[in-house]
């Protein structure tokens, strides 16, 4: 019940399920909150590792966006309860409706995902209960406040998750039949099943996306760090079209920050191209996948696109623009970190340390096929430079670059995306 008598949103109409906390108690238990709140960056991280461990969206955990989705949403739920607790300590709390919770319910409709992932939920409540059981017992040594306590923020904590999960239920409940009228619907439903590998009749996809399937593809993930930037998403779209060559896009809405797309190009844009076109719209990123013909290209070049966006996100990379075909032996050598990071400093040796200008001197040098005056023309300087510099990575380097070069290369792109 909130201070107007009225059941929170999801909530039964009933009244307190348990007897409010005695005063003394009650100022615990806003001390307790008071003491989460300052800590609560560190209490959303460990939140959210424990959500993307427990869910069995493995997509949530892939997906930079729905990750940082899923962030905002643990963040915002936490903050909910803990100021409520704050004004009104072990009072039942009703659920956040804050923008954060609204966004990523549409994010999952549109992403064929619902609100039935207990493993998620139970995770989170799981680890906060015990980080505030924690900070209950560093509050009192007395034995009665402390049973009250832990009494009254079990239940508080229980019924905060039931009855946000119910909120929550109902919002993508009611955002799945908005998403079932509008014209998007249709075209999530197919791409999804193309994607999927599901059988589909090529005339019968093609009617649905208003997109030809037959001939290359080349797909693409635009997205943005933060949401009040999502009016960039379709200027953005627009210029990676155009950086392509063509004129026309099929695209989706993947998420309140994200659009999908697939342009029926013969190539990849280089990366200094799509940046170029991007300057003005700071905040936005895009990943491409290779180019790839008919119905099987359609699938393998979004593929691509997601795999590079997961290689940018696993190694905290900043980069704005990025291609497969540049992170894809990279991809392969960051699925275990640690094991990357010992590959780089086995392969690198101290050039892994050394002035960035050598490192992209080495990596221009073995990319523009072991020629020093194309790479020297890339870079912007004499012939001779570029050689100085060889000369001087070759004694840094445990092997030299002869005799290592695609190792090197692909320590020196891995180093590269990670410092972005």
């Amino acid at each position: 019940m909130d201070e107007t008598g009225s059941a929170p949103d999801g909530a039964p109409e009933s009244e307190e399920l348990w007897s409010p906390p005695r005063d003394e108690v009650g100022a615990l238990m806003r001390a307790v909150a008071e003491r989460f709140l300052q800590a609560s960056p560190e209490i959303v991280e460990e939140l959210l590792a424990a959500s993307q461990r427990g869910t069995r969206y493995r997509a949530i955990v892939d997906d930079p966006v729905l990750a940082e989705g899923d962030r905002r949403m643990n963040k915002a739920s936490l903050m909910h309860w803990l100021t409520a607790n704050i004004h009104r300590p072990g009072r039942r709390v009703p659920p956040c409706v804050e923008p954060e919770i609204l966004d990523f319910a549409r994010d999952l409709v549109r992403r064929g995902m619902d609100i039935d992932d207990l493993g998620s939920w139970r995770a989170v409540q799981r680890v906060a209960w015990r980080l505030w059981i924690d900070a209950c017992f560093a509050a009192t040594e007395d034995h009665d406040e402390l049973r009250e306590l832990l009494e009254v923020s079990a239940y508080s904590i229980t019924t905060y998750v039931d009855d946000s999960m119910g909120a929550l239920s109902a919002r993508i409940e009611a955002e799945r039949q908005d998403l079932a009228r509008g014209a998007q619907a249709e075209r999530h439903a197919t791409v999804q099943l193309l994607l999927e590998g599901a059988p589909i009749k090529r005339a019968r996809a093609e009617a649905r996306l208003g997109y030809a399937l037959t001939g290359g593809h080349v797909a693409a993930i635009v997205w943005i760090d933060g949401v009040e930037r999502a009016h960039r998403l379709e200027p953005a779209a627009e210029r990676v079209m155009r950086a392509c060559g063509v004129n026309r896009r099929l695209t989706l809405v993947a998420s309140t920050a994200a659009l999908w797309l697939w342009m029926p190009a013969a190539r990849t844009p280089a990366v200094t191209e799509i940046e170029r076109e991007l300057t003005d719209l700071p905040g936005v990123r895009v990943t491409l996948g290779r180019p790839a013909k008919d119905l099987a290209g359609f699938r393998r070049s979004h593929l691509d696109a997601a795999t590079t966006q997961r290689v940018l996100a696993r190694l905290g990379s900043v980069r704005a623009v990025a291609r497969y075909e540049d992170v894809q032996l990279v991809s392969v050598l960051s699925a275990d970190l640690a094991q990357a990071e010992q590959f780089v400093a086995d392969t690198l040796g101290d050039l892994a340390a050394a002035d960035s200008q050598l490192r992209e001197t080495v990596l221009t040098y073995v990319s523009e096929r072991f020629n020093a005056s194309s790479a020297a023309e890339r870079l912007f300087t004499h012939r001779n430079t570029v050689e100085r510099r060889l000369a001087r990575a070759d004694q840094l380097l445990p092997l030299p670059l002869a005799q290592n070069a695609p190792s090197v290369a692909a320590a020196l792109m891995l180093v590269q995306l990670r410092e972005g």
